[in-house]
């Protein structure tokens, strides 16, 4: 079985990266973070339990909220969600 999980983020619910494993890098970890906890934030208020998934052109990137932390891994939009959380979780 291949690679699934290209990226990797640990951040805190207030957005500061605490670990990252990124194959190349664009953006900095920290602007990246605090942005996936302003968009968690947001789809709170929106909904119950903050979101879970989105897709950004060809990749899926996948949330998962673990006590004070927020997991982010990102794959091919090719790959099912739900696999992407198995190799997260």
């Amino acid at each position: 079985m291949g690679k699934v999980l290209r990226d990797i983020w640990i951040l805190t619910q207030s957005g500061i990266t605490v670990f990252s494993r990124v194959i190349d890098p664009r953006i900095n970890p920290q602007i990246f973070g605090a942005l996936m906890s302003a968009l968690n934030t947001y789809a709170e208020k929106l909904t119950d339990g903050g979101i879970s998934n989105f897709e950004v052109k060809k990749i899926r990137f996948v949330i998962i909220r673990r006590k004070r932390f927020l997991f982010v891994a990102n794959a091919s939009s090719k790959v099912k969600t739900q696999k992407i959380l198995n190799e997260l979780s």
